[in-house]
C-alpha cells in the first residue's frame, strides 16, 4: 500500500515555461497536485519554480509519461524519479578505507573535535600543547567518538586565515601521536592540500573540507590519491567575512544547488562518489533563522544520495536562544543534534562526546530502530 499512501512534496527550481506547463498538466491528470507562479499561467516568464504534490503512485505514473515528452522532459523525470529513489532508501553504500567501516544509515556516528588553535570559538588555547591534545582525544575516544576531528586553523566567523607551515606545526604531531594510539579514524579539518597531504602521511584518514574544494584545487587530487572520505561543507564566501550579511533566495535548494556543483568537483578530481560527505555549514554564512530553517528541512539533503554531517555544537544561534554559558549551550547542543538525527544526519560533530553519545545512542533506538523494523 505504500505507493498509494506515500505522499511527497518535490519543488523543482526554474525550469523552462513550456517544460513546466506540461509537469502541471501531468501531475494534475495523474490526480497529483501542482503549482507554479502566476507568470506561467500568463506566459510572461521564461522559467519558474514548479511545486510537485503526490503520493508516490501519482509521480510514477506522471514521470513515466513525462519522459516521452519534449522540451527536456526526459531528463527532468530521470532527476526527479532519482531523488525520490533516494530519500526513500534507508541505507546508503557503505565506505570502506584502510581499516576502517563506515555504515551510513545503521547508526549514527560522533564525531569529536579537537582544535589545536589558541583562537577557536569554544576551546581555543587549551589543547595547543601536543600532548594535551592527544589525550583530550584519547577521553573523546573513551567517551564513544567514532572519529576523532583535529583542526589547526580557527574558522570562527572573522576569523583570518593561518599560514600552511603555522597549521603544519600546529596539527602534524598531533596526528603523528594519536594515529599511534588509536584504533578509530582521525580526520583532518583543512582546506589545504599540503596539510591534508601530510597529515594523511601522519595517520590521519578523513578530510574535512570547509571550502567544499573551492580554496585550494590541488586538495581533491589529494584525497582521490589517497582514497580516503572527503566532507564537502557549504559556505557563503570564506570565514573572514561569511557573516556579513549573508542572504539566501531558499537557503536549503541554495545549498543544494551548491552540493551538486562541489560534488561534480569533487568527482572530476578524482574522488569516488562512495566517499564523498556532505555538510550544510550550520553557523558559516547563516544567520540563525538560516540555521534553524536547515534543521527544520534536514531531510530534503537525502534526495542528493549522500550521507550528511552536522555541526551545531556550542554555535552562536544556540546561545542566542537558550544562554551564553558553556553548560547553556550543550543543552541547546543536545536538541539540535536529536533533531538532526530524525532529520536523517548520518554524523554529528560535537565537543561534548560524553554526553551526544548517549543522547544519540537514545535517538537511534528512536529513529534508526523504527526504521528498520517498519
Amino acid at each position: 500500500m505504500a505507493p498509494k499512501a506515500v505522499f511527497r512534496a518535490v519543488k523543482l527550481s526554474q525550469v523552462p515555461i513550456k517544460a513546466a506547463i506540461l509537469l502541471k498538466q501531468e501531475m494534475l491528470a495523474k490526480g497529483g497536485e501542482a503549482a507554479t507562479s502566476e507568470g506561467v499561467a500568463s506566459l510572461s516568464v521564461e522559467a519558474a519554480d514548479v511545486l510537485l504534490l503526490g503520493t508516490l503512485r501519482q509521480f510514477d505514473e506522471a514521470l513515466a509519461t513525462l519522459k516521452r515528452q519534449p522540451f527536456g522532459l526526459r531528463e527532468i523525470a530521470d532527476k526527479i524519479e532519482e531523488a525520490l529513489r533516494r530519500c526513500e532508501s534507508r541505507y546508503l553504500p557503505e565506505v570502506k578505507w584502510n581499516e576502517h567501516v563506515f555504515r551510513p544509515g545503521a547508526r549514527t556516528y560522533v564525531m569529536g573535535i579537537v582544535n589545536v588553535t589558541p583562537d577557536s570559538f569554544s576551546d581555543g588555547g587549551k589543547y595547543m600543547d601536543p600532548f594535551a591534545a592527544v589525550e583530550h582525544a584519547k577521553t573523546l575516544v573513551a567517551e564513544g567518538a567514532d572519529i576523532i576531528d583535529i583542526g589547526g586553523e580557527s574558522t570562527r566567523p572573522g576569523s583570518e586565515r593561518v599560514p600552511c607551515d603555522e597549521e603544519l606545526r600546529r596539527v602534524i604531531p598531533v596526528v603523528e601521536r594519536l594515529s599511534r594510539e588509536i584504533n578509530i579514524p582521525i580526520s583532518v579539518d583543512t582546506y589545504k592540500a599540503e596539510v591534508a597531504r601530510r597529515a594523511i602521511e601522519a595517520g590521519a584518514s578523513v578530510i574535512n573540507d570547509i571550502s567544499a574544494l573551492r580554496f585550494d584545487p590541488d586538495l581533491g587530487r589529494v584525497a582521490a590519491d589517497f582514497g580516503v572520505p572527503m566532507i564537502l561543507m557549504h559556505m557563503l564566501g570564506e570565514p573572514g567575512t561569511m557573516q556579513r550579511n549573508p542572504q539566501y533566495h531558499d537557503v536549503v535548494s541554495d545549498i543544494i544547488s551548491f552540493f551538486e556543483d562541489a560534488v561534480e568537483r569533487a568527482i572530476s578530481a578524482g574522488i569516488k562518489p562512495e566517499k564523498i560527505i556532505l555538510d550544510p555549514g550550520i553557523g558559516f554564512g547563516k544567520l540563525p533563522e538560516h540555521n534553524l530553517e536547515i534543521l527544520r528541512r534536514l531531510r530534503e539533503f537525502r534526495a542528493l544520495g549522500y550521507p550528511i554531517l552536522v555541526g551545531t555544537s556550542r554555535k552562536s544561534f544556540i546561545a542566542r536562544i537558550v544562554g551564553q554559558s558553556i553548560e547553556e549551550r550543550d543543552d541547546g547542543t543536545m536538541a539540535t543534534v536529536a533533531l538532526a538525527i530524525a532529520g536523517g544526519a548520518d554524523i554529528v560533530r560535537v565537543h561534548d562526546v560524553k554526553r551526544t553519545a548517549r543522547m544519540v545512542r537514545m535517538t537511534d533506538a528512536i529513529v534508526r530502530e523504527g526504521e528498520q523494523n517498519g
